[in-house]
């Protein structure tokens, strides 16, 4: 089938890419003419685990191209939207300035019959207001929204946990279900889920997820605190809890929270959302899902300042990891550069290491040092402060091993990720998240 995307940033460029892979004809669009060059070449744009062989295969194959030119969905059966819905500037609600243009941009070019797929992130009711410009064109008008892990994002693509459609009611809506049945078939010959609903449901279930998601981090994280006033450990708390399959151990890491380009403003934009619909209360508790998570940065940061005796001025503290997650290059509302900068700004000379993600962090923080050579920058350090879980430095960094590169043997445990008993027993001195 031809396919075309809307959109070739992190959503879009994995999909086409994916949906290539597959066996379809895809045609990635967009507006950046040096990210459809780099993809042109065979080039991702940032780093995902998978999409540079899928990339450069779909285009060997020549199922795969991109172009700025968006008369070239000319012929394509389905139109996937994956363009970026950031959080505006003055506010908390979400801007679809890019996925109004995509769709006045697109409908000129729809056919009768066409299928135009939202795969952004967006507030319930976004479908209702774009379907008469796509009905308008001849074509139906679906929600197919993404569940993407980055470091995971191509098997995700590729082989979902559940795929969800919402669709308008009536003989187009079906007919537009059946279509996406073929666009994901080996998905759905493997029996994968393939929830059909309305298209407001279908938005909903998106922002719910990460909704749910933000909210078991901020939980744990809200028992931290608990846990750091009252001597108790957070990790043996969220293990204990864990074992109840109601509840279970996934997404219950205390640490300093979430960031990236997701959770954080989506979450902000569902509690604008209901706002506008006049049932703000609802969700008035992810106020405090995002205050709780925003909290666990300051108090990493603190966590250094006591560990270093009361002051970090002109101490040598080495940061491992820059991205907000592993497996990522995505340094989007990062709290590992978060807690770094404001170090920084207490005086400490801080030097950041990251697998990926150093480029794009000196980029949007020059005022930090990098290196990349991971036992460079240990070299010397006063106090190591881990902050993005990298097997690099949870994994294969020897702690005895460690204490032969720094100045001092004080690690802070930012995410909880290493085995503490062995940094104490090679003689260093380990603060953990909520952990005594």
């Amino acid at each position: 089938m031809r396919l075309s995307v809307i959109g070739c940033g992190y959503l879009g460029a994995v999909h086409a890419a994916a949906m290539a892979s597959i066996g379809h004809e895809v045609v990635g669009i967009d507006v950046d003419q040096r990210k459809v060059d780099a993809l042109s070449a065979g080039r991702a744009p940032f780093f995902e685990p998978g999409l540079q062989e899928i990339l450069e295969a779909g285009i060997a194959s020549g199922r795969l191209s991109f172009t700025t030119d968006m008369a070239a969905v000319s012929g394509a059966a389905v139109h996937f939207i994956g363009v970026g819905t950031p959080q505006q500037k003055d506010g908390y609600a979400a801007d679809l300035t890019y996925v109004n243009a995509a769709v006045d941009a697109l409908v000129p070019y729809l056919s009768e019959g066409d299928v135009v797929a939202g795969k952004s992130t967006v507030p319930v009711g976004t479908a209702a207001t774009l379907t008469p410009r796509v009905e308008a064109a001849g074509a139906t008008l679906v929600w197919n929204p993404e569940f993407l892990r980055e470091g995971w994002a191509v098997q995700d693509t590729v082989d979902p946990d559940r795929l969800v459609v919402g669709v308008p009611a009536g003989e187009a809506g079906e007919r537009a279900a059946d279509v996406l049945r073929e666009v994901y078939h080996p998905a759905v010959a493997k029996e994968t889920p393939f929830i059909v609903t309305d298209l407001p449901t279908a938005e909903l279930v998106k922002v719910a997820a990460n909704a749910f998601l933000a909210t078991k981090i901020s939980f744990i994280n809200a028992m931290a605190e608990i846990a750091e006033a009252t001597g108790a450990d957070v990790t043996q708390l969220a293990d204990a809890i864990g074992h109840d399959v109601r509840i279970g151990r996934r997404f219950l890491g205390a640490g300093i929270g979430f960031g990236g380009g997701c959770l954080p403003k989506d979450i902000r934009a569902f509690s604008a959302r209901a706002e506008e619909l006049g049932r703000g209360e609802s969700v008035a508790f992810l106020r405090e899902v995002d205050a709780i998570n925003l909290r666990r940065r300051e108090r990493a940061v603190q966590l250094v300042i006591e560990s270093l005796g009361g002051s970090v001025f002109k101490k040598n503290i080495t940061v491992l990891g820059a991205a907000f997650k592993p497996h990522s290059d995505d340094i989007r509302d990062s709290p590992a550069l978060d807690v770094a900068v404001r170090l920084r700004g207490l005086g400490a000379w801080v030097t950041v290491t990251d697998p990926e993600a150093l480029e794009n962090a000196e980029r949007i923080h020059p005022q930090l040092s990098y290196e990349k050579d991971r036992d460079e920058a240990l070299r010397g350090a006063d106090l190591v402060l881990v902050v993005t879980e990298w097997d690099e430095y949870r994994r294969q960094l020897s702690p005895k091993h460690a204490a032969t590169l720094t100045a001092g043997r004080i690690v802070v445990d930012g995410r909880n990720c290493l085995d503490a008993a062995a940094w104490r027993d090679a003689g260093w001195e380990y603060h953990g998240m909520g952990r005594p």
